[in-house]
């Protein structure tokens, strides 16, 4: 019996974990990217000696014997890599130089917090508690909802019960309710600084230091798009085929259902099985031309909010910045203003603890601020004014960093500025959001229970996956996203779902 076909739009994360898990389960399957890298928004550049990443700051899965890192492993991505696990997950400096430092290390976060506000010691002890908690937390790689039976519910109440409890507290409780919660004023402004976004739920703290305390969220040396090619090197092993600059115009439809592809330069491809790990926008409106557009997504596109596009400033410099935090947040005395917005706080990031990345002795310097793409569109279309605001962003960054670092802005030696257009030129990510659909605590529930259905009414033999079906994003949430639906096709052709490591 011949191999049936699947046809995967998408070379990022998601997309080629979803061509590997279909050559394991013997499909055959066909890659269409529109660049000429793997990797979608995971990844990196070079610039005059000096590569610049985009993307992984820490990765949910690196702990041996975590159920992430297993995936990781049938991946290929993690087998023979170094993983950095960072001391501190960022430290906060108030313009009176008054610090707090997150450390990943429970005991020592929990007495310094007691140190700077004894009177919150009730809130602090809950806090770190939490963080235990989710950090001895595995995440759910089994089946998809959909999939599960009662045993298999049964069979998982052991380890999730425990769990419940702080789920449904944080929840439904916003970083900035929790963060009102502190008596001293220094420490609630410095823990809100931690994940300034709208409505963020808590346990999405809880969760990130839980793992980088439980040494299950490093860095993996060498860097994002290094990542991704291990994973791209993986699907190519086990005989899956990469187009690149193939951008995919259509999906082609007949009798109701999705029959192939057709690309911006005409050729056409047909399979058995179409798979969307594209930008969703550009699936549901241009691709599939709107026409499979049910109620709920119509929703998330006209209110939904999205992760807000980032400006990002990286600067190679010729400064060795081993023996400084690697990242931290500045409260300014003066506001700045960045591409149209006041700003009270820069954050500096350095790389030094990936000698792959910069020349012995020099460091890669990574500065980033929320943007808004209205606010770059009109100035893209006169070149001159567009590259003027550019240099005036990293004029106006490496004057702050000058003030911490003095002799800073002599050392520069490269200055690389990606804006919201960027990201949305070379990944076709809508509006340029780097992990599309916020996490908030009102759709939190819907991420806990599967995210975003991944096929659509009236359309047979297709599916979506991706951080556009599934709020929150992330690249282990692109890997599990695909993984599942991999499952739900092996379940719908009645053959088991197999996986397989190097």
């Amino acid at each position: 019996m011949p191999e049936k076909s699947i046809l995967i739009i998408g070379g990022g994360i998601t997309g080629l974990s979803m061509g590997c898990y279909a050559r394991m389960n013997g499909y055959k399957a066909d890659i269409f990217e529109l660049h000429s890298l793997p990797g979608g928004l995971c990844t990196s550049w070079g610039r005059r000696g000096y590569t610049f990443d985009g993307c992984i700051h820490w990765l949910v899965g690196t702990g041996e014997g975590s159920s992430m890192h297993r995936v990781w492993e049938e991946l290929g991505a993690v087998q023979g890599r170094q993983i950095h696990d960072h001391d501190e997950y960022v430290r906060i400096v108030g313009p009176d130089g008054k610090t707090f430092i997150l450390y990943t290390d429970l005991d020592k976060l929990e007495k310094h917090m007691l140190e700077l506000s004894p009177a919150d010691a009730a809130l602090i002890k809950e806090f770190v508690a939490a963080c235990r908690k989710m950090g001895a937390m595995q995440m759910p790689v089994g089946k998809p909802p959909q999939l599960n039976t009662i045993f298999d519910t049964l069979k998982s109440l052991p380890g999730l019960l425990p769990m419940l409890g702080t789920f449904q507290k944080y929840g439904k409780l916003s970083v900035q309710d929790f963060s009102a919660r502190f008596t001293d004023p220094f420490l609630r402004k410095a823990f809100l600084s931690l994940f300034d976004l709208p409505d963020f739920p808590m346990i999405a703290v809880l969760m990130s230091v839980g793992n980088m305390a439980s040494h299950n969220a490093g860095y993996p040396i060498g860097g994002s798009l290094k990542f991704s090619q291990a994973i791209e090197k993986r699907f190519l092993d086990l005989g899956g085929t990469m187009h690149y600059k193939a951008r995919v115009a259509k999906i082609q439809v007949e009798n109701g259902r999705a029959a192939g592809i057709c690309l911006a330069d005409e050729r056409e491809f047909r399979a058995d099985v179409v798979i969307s790990a594209a930008d969703g926008h550009a699936t549901l409106y241009d691709m599939l031309e709107g026409k499979y557009l049910t109620d709920q997504l119509r929703t998330y596109y006209q209110k939904g909010e999205i992760f807000q596009p980032i400006i990002q400033v990286s600067l190679g410099v010729n400064r060795d910045l081993s023996d400084q935090p690697h990242m931290t947040v500045y409260g300014l005395e003066k506001p700045i203003t960045i591409a149209g917005e006041e700003r009270r706080q820069i954050s500096v990031k350095h790389f030094s603890y990936d000698p792959t990345l910069a020349p012995a002795g020099k460091s890669v310097v990574v500065a980033m601020f929320p943007s808004k793409i209205a606010y770059w569109r009109p100035l893209a279309e006169d070149p001159e004014r567009y590259e003027a605001e550019k240099k005036q962003v990293a004029i106006t960054v490496m004057e702050q960093i000058e003030k911490i670092y003095p002799g800073f802005t002599g050392q520069v030696e490269v200055v690389d500025v990606a804006t919201p257009l960027t990201y949305e030129r070379y990944t076709g990510n809508w509006q340029g959001s780097m992990e599309g659909w916020m996490i908030s605590t009102h759709n939190i529930n819907s991420v806990v229970s599967g995210g975003i259905k991944k096929t659509l009414p009236g359309l047979k033999d297709f599916y979506m996956i991706g951080q556009w079906v599934e709020p929150g994003g992330g690249v282990p949430t692109g890997a599990l996203s695909a993984r599942g639906v991999m499952q739900l096709i092996c379940h719908a052709d009645k053959k088991p779902f197999v996986t397989s490591t190097p």
